[in-house]
């Protein structure tokens, strides 16, 4: 169960890579503001500093799975390294599934998963 939660924590993680470099480099592209639903270049002008920013809020959430699954990874068990990781990939993989809106099946994954490893 460790294993595959960690595994779906780092994938959930560069998903939220994935979508920062949509949101905060290739906003006004049309490949990029037609995915996101955006009806007009003028729409995705409009909201590019929006997409900026909320693109830096996924950048964020990632790097701290991404170090929570290292210190899982790396770890021994029971050791405050431990409990740090899983507290990242908790919170960090938690927020990710409560703000999703079509990326969330990797983050709940890794939360379910995770939760049924350290309880069991």
């Amino acid at each position: 169960m460790i294993l595959a939660s960690l595994l779906f924590a780092f994938l959930a993680a560069a998903l939220h890579v994935y979508i920062f470099t949509m949101e905060s480099f290739t906003w006004t592209t049309p490949a990029t503001w037609k995915r996101f639903g955006l009806a007009s270049q003028a729409d995705a002008e409009t909201t590019k500093p929006l997409a900026y920013n909320q693109g830096f809020y996924n950048l964020f959430l990632a790097i701290g799975a991404i170090i929570g699954v290292g210190c899982v990874a790396l770890g021994p068990d029971a050791s405050a390294q431990h409990v740090v990781g899983w507290t990242l990939i908790f919170s960090c993989c938690g927020s990710m599934l409560l703000a999703a809106v079509l990326q969330g099946t990797t983050p709940l994954l890794a939360v379910v998963l995770g939760l049924l490893a350290v309880a069991g």
